[in-house]
């Protein structure tokens, strides 16, 4: 298979993954437009069909990098690595949104744009730097297949931030934790569901449509060094 087959796999999806999400979002407009208003927080309650869902994205972005990485480690093909770094980078968007939107509600909920010490807050930002860092190493070493490998490694130890982030209210204690507790089977309320989970699906193919993206400029953009290496050899 050539440099050039991911790009023209990835770019042969994008208009598929496209079309998904653009009908994906035209439901969950709809829905959320027309979801009931809580009578405790008001209309500012909807930032959940963005904040959760966008929670859920990061997740899988940081997921895709551990996978992609440890088959790299695996089998040496870099364009693995480059899916790697593809999920690191949307990741990091899904996670910024978090703690971009996080607040904005905590405002409105609790009165204050940060609850100091909560402990999934305080996890999530956590988390968010260990992946800026692991694209800054990747940034500064680009090239590198020994950095390749160590990102990798790194990126595999940065997983476990998912389970520590997804119960961080039940490992640090609920009673000190301005985050409510995980949501359950009926905990959001009639006229609450179908958003939340227009929502999430929304964000999935999201999250979907970017990575192909990123997936197709990465490896074009690998292609053309390839071939500059090549016309300078010759």
């Amino acid at each position: 298979m050539t440099a050039h087959a991911p790009a023209v796999s990835a770019s042969r999806a994008l208009p598929a993954s496209g079309l998904l999400l653009g009908g994906l979002f035209a439901v969950y407009a709809v829905l959320v437009v027309t979801a009931p208003i809580d009578f405790r927080q008001g209309v500012v309650q909807k930032i959940l069909y963005v904040h959760v869902p966008c929670a859920f994205s990061a997740y899988l972005g940081f997921l895709v990098t551990a996978v992609a990485g440890a088959l790299f480690l695996w089998r040496s093909d870099p364009r693995l690595d480059r899916v790697a770094l593809a999920g690191a980078e949307v990741g990091v968007v899904f996670c910024t949104l978090v703690l971009v939107s996080g607040p904005i509600w905590a405002k409105a909920t609790w009165g204050e744009w940060w609850a100091e010490w909560d402990p999934r807050l305080t996890v999530s930002l956590i988390q968010w730097f260990v992946y800026v860092a692991y694209l800054l190493l990747r940034a500064f070493a680009e090239g590198s297949e020994r950095a390749a490998r160590f990102a990798a490694v790194y990126g595999i130890a940065g997983v476990c931030a998912i389970p520590l982030n997804y119960f961080a209210i039940e490992l640090f204690g609920g009673g000190r934790a301005a985050h409510p507790a995980n949501l359950g089977r009926g905990s959001l309320g009639e006229g609450f569901g179908w958003p939340f989970l227009a929502g999430v699906a929304t964000s999935f193919a999201a999250f979907l449509h970017l990575l192909l993206l990123r997936i197709d400029l990465e490896t074009r953009r690998n292609a053309r060094e390839e071939g500059a290496e090549a016309l300078e050899a010759h």
